[in-house]
């Protein structure tokens, strides 16, 4: 066989049923025997919404996400999506054509050292300089994608090597050497976690992205019920349990719950489980839960003591440690402390003023309508922070938002991949007017592949979160922040590509079109919501301050 049909052979094994890509001269082979494959292949307009579309696909379904681009400048239109998925654990395995083998290193045209280039970004990445290394490549790319710690593995695949002709064996087993993913945490340290658990009088869980990788929902909320201990969520946590549940605390942090916040900073226990204690959700380091011992459970290890010290770490899978947990956890004494978070909680909700046409009124709507059962896709920015305030997220894999890379452009494509990977379900982008614009050629990709996303453009014609901070921050001198005059009409664009457009003003607009908008089964719809133009996202803490610095206003 050649190359690209052992290759292809490979992915089918994998169980590949899709990839998102643009084809170009280092991936003719591939791309000719792809093509009458079985495996779907879905065009993108652009190799970065490719990347972000399995992405998507990925954190949706569990599944490790494809794509696929050329050499040289198709390479490098994946970085951004390969670093969004690196930056947030999310196994997805990129291909790219690179030159002949005797032409790398020669400044060839469309030649890039595509493996140096994505080195720091990827889990792991691959060039591919024999035909007989394929299988044992592809087997491994998607094993150490979706195993430990998940991430992004690049393979790079000269087109010379694609032509040549190899023998095909399937490798059964994976034996990496240097690569061991430890699961099992290790009892004595469990013991020394639920020693401290049971004789804390103030312990908070936080509850981190890698609940949902690790799909330890059921037993974390097991864990809560058992124990009554109050949880919080960081932004890719949330969804891990219901929101709602009555000790929730919601999202701590920079734009989180003033509730959450306080009683992190109150607490005398942290048990932290699949989080990495972000600069978002920590604010100023050396205050960070001043009180409190801290007990991190995560795959991996590097992540534990890196930004926060910790009193008892757990090398192990979220779920496997949450089930031994489980085995000894008990009802502890803390109604004190229960009684003083739901006083917080009645204070100091999540507000803002019924005063024109606001945006957390739409997230609102849009939560009540779907009742947490359909995927929220976000941009970056102001419209990221409301839906994770304002919606209320019931399911692990409802939320798919860019966290530790904050990637505008990236909630449309997602959107895209999260539809193919889960066709009967709403799938939804909460965007910006300025996100929105960046990867909005992907309008062609969902309505020639009929994948029916709705996107509600929360439209304040400006770089919303930029301009917050200007107000806030630079006595409001709005640099370069302000979209009005520049903008596209969003209606028509959208019809243009042949999608559905509407534009709403208020909320009476809004709330007739919603269901219209949400009950569209075969189109693709984009709602331009002309929201107050300065509406700002409250409680903010301020970045380096502590997280009971907190500011609080309503616009």
């Amino acid at each position: 066989m050649k190359g690209a049909q052992i290759f292809v052979e490979c992915l089918k094994r994998e169980g590949v049923k899709v990839i998102f890509g643009y084809p170009g001269g280092a991936v003719l082979p591939l791309c000719d025997v792809l093509y009458d494959s079985g495996i779907r292949f879905i065009l993108t307009r652009h190799e970065q919404g490719a990347a972000h579309a399995a992405d998507g696909f990925s954190r949706s379904s569990g599944k490790v996400g494809v794509c696929l681009a050329t050499s040289g400048p198709g390479a490098t239109n994946l970085v951004t999506g390969i670093a969004t998925a690196y930056m947030d654990s999310v196994p997805i395995v990129a291909i790219t054509g690179q030159v002949a083998t005797h032409l790398i290193g020669n400044d060839a045209f469309q030649e890039v050292d595509t493996t140096g280039i994505t080195r720091p970004i990827t889990k792991h990445n691959y060039l591919i300089k024999d035909v007989n290394e394929i299988p044992r490549v592809v087997r491994e790319a998607f094993y150490i994608a979706r195993t430990g710690r998940p991430g992004p593995v690049l393979i790079d695949f000269p087109v010379d090597i694609q032509r040549k002709e190899g023998e095909f064996y399937w490798p059964e087993k994976v034996e990496i050497r240097s690569y061991k993913p430890k699961y099992e945490g290790h009892p004595l340290q469990i013991k020394k976690a639920w020693d401290l658990i049971k004789s804390s009088k103030k312990p908070v869980l936080i509850a981190g992205g890698g609940v949902i990788i690790s799909n330890a929902s059921e037993e974390l909320k097991k864990f809560l019920e058992k124990t009554n201990i109050p949880v919080t969520f960081t932004l890719l946590g949330l969804g891990s349990i219901d929101v709602e549940w009555e000790y929730s605390l919601g999202m701590p942090g920079m734009h989180g719950t003033k509730y959450a916040n306080f009683a992190i900073s109150e607490a005398d226990l942290l048990i932290s489980v699949g989080c990495r204690f972000d600069d978002r959700v920590t604010g100023k380091i050396d205050e960070f839960a001043p009180n409190a011992k801290i007990i991190h459970i995560d795959i991996d290890p590097s992540a534990i003591s890196k930004n926060v010290e910790v009193d008892v770490p757990i090398v192990g899978d979220a779920k496997l440690v949450l089930k031994k947990l489980n085995e000894i956890a008990e009802k502890i004494d803390i109604d004190e402390w229960l009684k003083k978070i739901k006083e917080w909680k009645e204070k100091f909700p999540l507000k803002y003023e019924r005063n024109g046409f606001k945006p957390q009124y739409i997230i609102e709507k849009i939560s009540e309508y779907t009742k947490g059962d359909a995927i929220i896709c976000t941009e970056v920015g102001q419209n990221q922070m409301w839906t994770a305030q304002y919606y209320k997220f019931k399911k692990p894999r409802t939320l798919i938002t860019s966290g530790g890379l904050g990637t505008m452009g990236y909630g449309f494509p997602a959107a895209i991949g999260a539809k193919v990977a889960n066709p009967e379900k709403i799938v939804i982008d909460i965007a910006g007017d300025g996100s929105i614009q960046m990867n909005i050629q992907e309008l062609a990709t969902a309505v020639y592949n009929k994948i029916p996303v709705k996107v509600f453009i929360l439209n304040n014609c400006y770089l919303g979160m930029v301009r917050q901070w200007q107000q806030l921050f630079y006595n409001r001198r709005y640099a370069f922040t302000c979209l009005e005059g520049g903008q596209p009409d969003f209606v028509k664009l959208a019809e243009s590509y042949g999608a559905i457009g509407y534009r709403v003003t208020n909320e009476q607009e809004f709330d007739n079109i919603l269901p219209k908008v949400l009950e569209e089964k075969e189109k693709v719809v984009f709602v331009d919501c002309r929201i107050e133009p300065e509406e700002n996202v409250f409680p903010m803490v301020p970045a380096g301050a502590s997280l009971t610095e907190i500011l609080d206003g309503l616009a």
